[in-house]
């Protein structure tokens, strides 16, 4: 639990990256105070060694009440062997420091300077430096911890005003998210999951409706069937008419299949909606699908162009669903169109991703009318009201827009259209 947590991962990562700066920053800076002390102090005892070595008096170079002057050891020693190597160290005796340089006085006689300076005081002042910066340190890191915890908190407070926002929704009660409120690394969020509310507001809507005019599809044959069969059986009738009622009962009963055929293509949908998306050619696709309505066209005495731009255009997605929207494009533009006349096919690419129009010469369409609803019709063509209504279902899954209009350039006939985003789809260079 505590590494899925990304409150309590970002906490330790804080804490741990500040903990290792104020270590590393202090280091440096006690290091920095420590030489730069004993730089100064030695530089004294060159001074002394160079001023010494051109006889120059040492009481010469500092005043006498100079606490250097007092703690200073000058004497002349002899080395066994020459060496112009000029060497300093630190030592410690009886419990006091020194720092003693050794420096070239008389090569000759290989006599040399041993000029010692006692540097306990120094000492102890860095001591005390180091524990004042440590004691910062233990403050820092407490207040490091009380921030990491502070900031963690701010920090989740756009989640956790999102989580208790969706916590509360019910399929009644859908609010989108006040995106303008939310902190700018969080706005993408608010907008998915408002795309997602509004999915969900659509599928409720729909499945609504559906179940409504279902239930209303199918009451009104059952009733018919009944009154027909009580008006039969009121008095006895010859054959024939036995035979018409029970044609027009298998009638009406196939009528009632084809509403729970569309129901049962509803329930498919959600299936394939389940399906892993695989990669496919969605021009390639087109140019398939048209070939397959070329021939129901040509048999029916009509037209059938296609204008497909780009040469390729891949995408992840489900090939189902695709297929399910043009299907029902072409299957509604032929029937609409009468005879002679021409549907065209078409793709281009647009500011959104690739735009797929079908475009039909039939009879137009009340675009007052939610064609998008079930069980939505127009006309005297056969049909239960079902297939925009899961174009639509279909096209929402695959995060694609959808749309029914009439015609603009001066032709009655209708427009549908299909836009594929291009952020889960790329290009495909044509040949030369």
């Amino acid at each position: 639990m505590f590494l899925n947590s990304i409150r309590k991962n970002f906490l330790v990562q804080l804490i741990i990256a500040s903990v290792i700066l104020i270590f590393i920053f202090s280091s440096m800076l006690y290091l920095y105070i420590e030489e730069s002390i004993y730089d100064e102090k030695r530089k004294e005892l060159f001074i002394y060694a160079e001023n010494i070595s051109l006889n120059k008096a040492v009481n010469e170079l500092i005043s006498e009440t100079s606490d250097s002057y007092l703690s200073l050891n000058v004497e002349i020693v002899q080395l066994r062997k020459n060496n112009d190597n000029i060497n300093l160290y630190e030592d410690t005796k009886n419990g006091r420091n020194y720092i003693t340089l050794i420096y070239p006085f008389d090569l000759k006689e290989n006599n040399y300077l041993k000029i010692s300076k006692e540097v306990t005081s120094t000492k102890k002042l860095l001591n005390k430096i180091f524990n004042y910066i440590v004691m910062i340190n233990i403050v820092g890191f407490g207040l490091v911890i009380i921030y990491a915890v502070t900031l963690s908190k701010i920090l989740i407070i756009p989640i956790q005003t999102l989580s208790d926002r969706l916590a509360n929704m019910n399929e009644h009660l859908m609010r989108p998210v006040e995106v303008e409120k939310l902190p700018e690394e969080f706005a993408p969020l608010g907008e998915t999951i408002n795309h997602l509310i509004l999915r969900i507001q659509n599928f409720i809507k729909y499945q609504k409706e559906l179940f409504i005019g279902t239930a209303h599809e199918l009451k009104t044959p059952l009733a018919v069937i009944k009154l027909k069969n009580q008006v039969t059986l009121i008095k006895k009738r010859d054959v024939n008419e036995y035979i018409d009622a029970i044609n027009t009962t298998n009638k009406t009963i196939d009528d009632m299949n084809i509403v729970v055929s569309n129901i049962l293509n509803f329930g498919r949908q959600e299936g394939i909606q389940l399906e892993k998306p695989v990669e496919v050619d969605i021009i390639s696709f087109l140019k398939n699908k048209s070939n397959d309505f070329y021939l129901i066209a040509v048999n029916e005495g009509k037209k059938l162009n296609i204008d497909f731009q780009p040469n390729g255009f891949m995408a992840m997605m489900q090939v189902g669903l695709l297929n399910q929207i043009v299907q029902n494009f072409l299957q509604n533009a032929l029937k609409f169109t009468p005879t002679d006349s021409t549907v065209l096919i078409k793709s281009s690419q647009d500011n959104f991703g690739l735009l797929i129009e079908v475009i039909d010469e039939g009879i137009g369409i009340d675009e007052s009318i939610d064609f998008f609803a079930p069980f939505q019709r127009q006309g005297d063509k056969s049909g239960v009201g079902l297939g925009l209504f899961l174009a639509k279902s279909a096209a929402d899954a695959l995060g694609a827009k959808i749309s029914i209009k009439n015609r603009t350039d001066g032709i009655v006939g209708t427009r549908a259209t299909l836009q594929i985003s291009s952020k889960l789809s790329c290009i495909i260079a044509s040949k030369r």
